[in-house]
């Protein structure tokens, strides 16, 4: 059985690891081995999480499956907009894509909005990685619009911003 619990500054690095396991896989048709490395390098040191943590409002979330972590999403409400709640990141292990961790992370990401009187989530995905598209339009969510974000290092994020209605 999955759980998702609140990740405490102590679970970030289980976040990382994560992190650590899916993005070259995940990335490898996508970015480039150094954009890679650059981008888990400037968003996944254990400073830089607990940064987003501490300074910028982000809450993470790790989906378990008895001792094991098998994802985690963060998310942030209220942004940008008083009636949303963004999610930052959300990244399943490889080997466990596919059996609704994604999903469910995105319910309780949902319910907790709703808590709080958001009626919208949204995310940015990168405009390449056609099956993340596919599974979040298969749970409803759309493309809203699209942005290129430079993060510096020579460096882009060439996103699709999806968003999807929760009230």
């Amino acid at each position: 059985m999955i759980n998702i619990i609140q990740a405490n500054l102590s679970d970030l690095k289980k976040v990382r690891e994560i992190a650590l396991r899916t993005w070259p896989q995940t990335f490898a048709n996508i970015l480039t081995p150094e954009q890679i490395d650059y981008m888990l390098n400037w968003m996944y040191q254990l400073e830089a999480l607990e940064r987003q943590v501490q300074e910028k409002g982000h809450v993470f979330l790790l989906a378990n499956e008895g001792e094991k972590s098998l994802g985690f999403c963060s998310y942030e409400l209220h942004a940008k907009d008083p009636s949303k709640t963004k999610i930052h990141k959300i990244y399943i292990l490889p080997g466990a894509q596919g059996k609704g961790v994604g999903k469910k992370l995105i319910q309780e990401v949902a319910q907790i909005a709703l808590e709080n009187s958001d009626t919208h989530l949204f995310l940015n995905v990168n405009k390449y990685n056609q099956s993340a598209i596919d599974f979040y339009s298969k749970i409803g969510f759309y493309e809203d619009f699209r942005e290129v974000i430079d993060i510096g290092n020579g460096f882009v994020m060439d996103d699709v911003v999806m968003e999807m209605n929760i009230a």
